[in-house]
């Protein structure tokens, strides 16, 4: 059994980690509050670029004309991963999850006979997979000094990426994130972005509508940034969703902590009383014996 003064200082010791799991928990909840407000905000944006594009693409149909990010480069040999994550942990499984479902996607794609490549985005991330698969990564972004993600940062991910689409590098690549449900629930999702897959809504299916100079051109145009479009809605969707998981990681840190400490002070009064019954029968004995 330990003695009093450790017991003691345990006590101490998690009592300050409580403080420090509450005061986290604390910032994270003033960070989602923004990290929400700007996923949400960023949704309708991206659904009606969306459906703008997906009306566009099927006009085009599979013309020999269509502009290759939405064809294709007529092959499916090379896939390029695009895994985000956050630059911190302390929050729960929202790292792993993204990881999981990446690793996952290679082994399927290897397993394929296909050829994986990958582009980090967060620290968490990379340092999982680069003991695995450090001889495929092509890149990796860092956002550890943005206090907060705009769409320049997504702009440069894209044009990355662009560029060596371009250069015939990869011939799909896919990003992996998670999406934003609530504080609880955020959702690992995988997204293919290229070639550019989209649905034309309900409310685009029957409107037709006269462009000028014409789809191709216009697509040509509007695909890259739809793609930058989706890149920064999965940096939004991300963020709001590391905060959230953050802020029921610490909750529950927190909690544990309460509980931990109610059980170790019991122990502590318990071997407490134990040492004075234990003083108290001594000086009695010592009493009777004279």
């Amino acid at each position: 059994m330990p003695n009093l003064k450790d017991l003691k200082n345990r006590i101490d010791s998690v009592k300050n980690t409580r403080k420090i799991t509450k005061a986290m928990q604390m910032v994270a909840a003033a960070k989602l509050r923004r990290a929400q407000e700007a996923a949400e905000e960023g949704r309708p944006y991206t659904a009606r670029m969306n459906a703008v594009l997906g009306g566009l693409a099927a006009s085009v149909g599979g013309s020999e004309s269509a502009p290759i990010l939405l064809s294709g480069s007529g092959s499916d040999k090379v896939h390029l991963l695009i895994v985000m994550t956050g630059e911190r942990g302390l929050c729960g499984g929202f790292n792993s999850s993204i990881v999981r479902m990446a690793r996952a996607k290679a082994a399927e794609l290897k397993a394929a006979g296909k050829t994986v490549k990958m582009i980090t985005v967060g620290k968490k991330g990379r340092d999982q997979l680069k003991r695995e698969y450090s001889d495929v990564m092509v890149n990796h972004v860092d956002l550890s000094g943005i206090k907060r993600v705009g769409y320049a940062n997504a702009h440069e991910i894209a044009r990355d990426v662009l560029d060596r689409f371009n250069d015939g590098e990869f011939d799909v690549a896919t990003i992996f994130y998670n999406t934003f449900v609530n504080v609880a629930v955020q959702d690992p999702t995988e997204q293919q972005i290229i070639p550019a897959s989209f649905e034309a809504t309900d409310d685009e299916a029957g409107t037709v509508y006269d462009y000028e100079p014409g789809e191709d051109e216009i697509l040509k145009d509007l695909l890259p940034r739809g793609v930058a479009t989706q890149i920064f809605s999965a940096l939004l969707e991300n963020g709001a969703s590391e905060q959230g998981a953050r802020m029921s990681a610490m909750d529950n840190a927190t909690r544990n902590a309460g509980d931990m400490i109610d059980k170790l002070t019991i122990e502590y009064n318990r071997s407490r009383q134990a040492k004075i019954t234990n003083e108290l029968i001594e000086i009695i004995s010592g009493a009777e014996a004279l």
